[in-house]
């Protein structure tokens, strides 16, 4: 008897070898975003003062040019070198150490912790100390001590804000809350507190003293007889041009000469 058919196994399909695909090639970095016309040694020198524009090399630009690969920070970095040279004329300091003071406190301006700065204005130091395992306290005096350096707080000392500048919007809504008060507070004291409280912060500011010019004063002695003096000149002048005994360009070309100058010549 011829077995049936349907009791063999299906043929189980050939496997198909999957077509063989290039590895894609890597893609290339992304450039670092960046709209900064590179410093060239000329424009670092006239930042810089004089007795200092000679220690400007080629090895100085080029760092403050790289300071960083972040575009926003380097020109900030950059606009604050410029911005504080005026600490420079106060004494002895290197232009690489200015360079680094700035770009620590820029980094500190920035919101970054005293560690923090010193590490980004500093990363191979940095990174030296934590090789050869210095310890948390050492890392913190060698922080300190730059942090506490003269040059850093002639930097710090000009990037202060005023307190009145900075806070600017409290005052404003210091006098709104006194007007506010003034109007609809239900003690007539407190009405009366704020409105001396207006009219004191409010006042027009008193002149200070000092040299200062005033139209207003009376014409002395030698003012008032030079003034008669010119205005009977021009009366004569007129008169004798009318009467065609001179020239308009001959009173135009006249000189005023004082009587105790003139001599006669005998």
């Amino acid at each position: 008897m011829t077995s049936s058919l349907f009791n063999n196994p299906p043929l189980a399909p050939k496997p198909v070898a999957a077509p063989a695909v290039a590895p894609l090639p890597p893609a290339p970095a992304a450039p670092v975003p960046s709209n900064l016309v590179p410093l060239t040694e000329d424009d670092v020198k006239r930042a810089l003062p004089t007795h200092l524009r000679a220690s400007v090399t080629p090895n100085l630009v080029q760092t403050l040019n790289q300071i960083s690969a972040d575009p926003i920070i380097a020109e900030n970095i950059r606009d604050n070198f410029i911005s504080y040279t005026a600490v420079l004329k106060e004494g002895k300091f290197k232009t690489e150490d200015y360079l680094s003071a700035v770009t620590y406190v820029s980094f500190k301006l920035m919101g970054h912790n005293n560690e923090d700065a010193y590490a980004k204005t500093f990363p191979t130091r940095y990174s030296a100390l934590l090789a050869k395992g210095a310890s948390k306290k050492d890392i913190s005096a060698y922080v300190s001590a730059f942090a506490r350096g003269k040059l850093v707080n002639l930097i710090m000392e000009q990037s202060l804000v005023p307190t009145w500048v900075l806070n600017q919007d409290i005052h404003q809504k210091a006098i709104n809350q006194l007007a506010t008060l003034m109007m609809n507070a239900n003690s007539e004291k407190v009405q009366a507190e704020a409105a001396i409280g207006l009219l004191t912060h409010l006042k027009k500011p008193e002149m200070k003293a000092g040299f200062q010019i005033n139209l207003n004063q009376s014409e002395n002695s030698g003012m008032k007889d030079m003034r008669e003096m010119l205005e009977k000149l021009a009366d004569q002048q007129q008169s004798l041009i009318q009467g065609g005994q001179m020239k308009t360009i001959d009173v135009a070309g006249a000189r005023l000469v004082n009587k105790e100058e003139v001599t006669d010549v005998e």
